[in-house]
């Protein structure tokens, strides 16, 4: 839902009917799952989460519909939740103007496997060790916990801490140290990751988080990509084992305020089951055969090879 609502809204105003038509498009993306609600998986967002949803309903159907003057044509078009410090804040566009697309760069000495790893995230350029590697074993993948689940899925979505998976050796983990000033995100997410894999074919998901001084991870945004589509579902490619690829993986989009004393996390691994199927890291045509294979993966963040999530960073919502 949210991937359809970002990208109908930034292609209505850039390419939609009459400049009138384009004028009056507005978007208000929340907290929410399927339904405006106060509280989405473990976190509550308090009384105003979706109470000012229901006001821009009045608002907009009172004023195109009734003929009454309540200043919503006059409004800035965008509306958005800012998650973190659980405010609405409105814009003049998405991507809102002025945001500074900022990598965050990955970085170990080796093993980050688990939050119990050394890995780190930060916006300085990697200078530890060259790489990081874990297995990949679709009989025991990385389990869906929370995320962007939708409409009667038998697992929890939303915002859940993400501690039990971030516990398992086949999930690299990069946290960021702790925050002296607070950072506003608001826009489109994307991870570039630089990886090999042993096989023809493979996944590679990817969790945004912010993790609370008292240990809960949030999760903010996620992404997954099929290797055999990294140029495209139009075109399909296989792998060549063990050679370095660099990804571009879209998280969709967040709007959120890492407050001071969190720290921003980045979780890779291969498999979020069941939101995903397995990759079966076979190559095979997909849904064709019932061969699982274990892959070796390898995670790159060198200067040649810089694994970074790109975040949008914007000014601190007033």
């Amino acid at each position: 839902m949210l991937t359809g609502t970002l990208n109908g809204y930034t292609g209505i105003r850039q390419h939609g009917g009459t400049p009138e038509a384009r004028r009056h498009s507005k978007m208000t993306v929340g907290p929410w799952g399927h339904g405006p609600s106060r509280k989405f998986g473990d976190v509550d967002f308090g009384p105003d989460a979706n109470r000012v949803l229901f006001e821009r309903y009045l608002q907009w159907f009172d004023h195109y519909l009734m003929g009454l003057d309540t200043g919503i044509d006059r409004e800035p078009p965008v509306e958005i939740f800012y998650m973190g410090i659980n405010r609405w804040v409105k814009h003049d566009d998405w991507p809102v103007p002025g945001t500074k697309f900022t990598p965050f760069y990955l970085d170990s000495g080796g093993k980050a496997n688990s939050a119990r790893g050394d890995g780190t995230v930060s916006a300085k350029p990697p200078k530890g060790a060259a790489s990081d590697r874990f297995v990949y074993d679709p009989n025991n993948p990385v389990p869906t916990l929370g995320g962007n689940d939708c409409c009667g899925a038998p697992i929890p979505a939303g915002p859940v801490d993400q501690r039990p998976v971030e516990s398992r050796n086949d999930v690299l983990v990069y946290t960021g140290e702790p925050l002296r000033e607070p950072i506003a995100i608001a826009g489109p997410v994307r991870m570039k990751l630089h990886a090999s894999t042993d096989g023809r074919d493979t996944d590679y998901f990817i969790k945004l988080v912010d993790v609370h001084p008292d240990g809960f991870a949030m999760n903010l945004a996620e992404g997954i990509l099929r290797a055999r589509f990294r140029r495209g579902l139009d075109r399909m490619e296989l792998l060549t084992p063990g050679e370095a690829y660099e990804y571009e993986i879209d998280m969709r989009g967040t709007a959120h305020v890492f407050r001071p004393g969190h720290r921003i996390r980045v979780d890779v691994t291969s498999s979020n089951f069941p939101q995903f199927d397995r990759n079966p890291n076979t190559g095979e045509d997909l849904a064709m055969s019932d061969t699982l294979r274990v892959a070796n993966q390898t995670v790159f963040h060198t200067a040649q090879r810089p694994s970074h999530i790109v975040l949008p960073v914007v000014e601190m919502p007033k």
